[in-house]
């Protein structure tokens, strides 16, 4: 259980990684691209909201790659898994409320939940 449980830390650290970056780094490109995409048209979020999405985010995958050795009984893992759940509850409004597509935010979401059940002390 041990191994499948730093496989979803790994994977929930990738993805929150990259889309954290892409937003910090490469924000008017990722907006040029999403609004040739949507039905709605503009993206809606300024720099500075996405900038603090982005920190939140790396901040996030950060935390859920934190050893157990470092923090007692993970809590700075769930703590990690948790804010970044928040965060996909967040971005599953977000896309509902713009008639977009949900999977990829709910299927993040539940992925950082089995982290959060698999870290809890027994």
């Amino acid at each position: 259980m041990n191994g499948l449980l730093w496989i979803a830390q790994i994977l929930l650290a990738g993805v929150f990684l990259f889309t954290g970056a892409s937003k910090l780094f490469a924000y008017d490109r990722l907006v040029n691209t999403l609004q040739g995409r949507s039905k709605r048209g503009l993206v809606g979020v300024s720099r500075g909201q996405a900038a603090a999405i982005a920190v939140a985010e790396i901040a996030g995958a950060l935390g859920v790659l934190t050893p157990g050795a470092l923090c007692p009984e993970h809590l700075l893992v769930r703590l990690a898994a948790g804010g970044l759940a928040l965060l996909m509850v967040c971005a599953g409004i977000y896309h509902l409320r713009r008639h977009e597509e949900a999977a990829p935010a709910v299927s993040l979401f539940l992925l950082a939940l089995f982290v959060i059940v698999g870290r809890w002390p027994r």
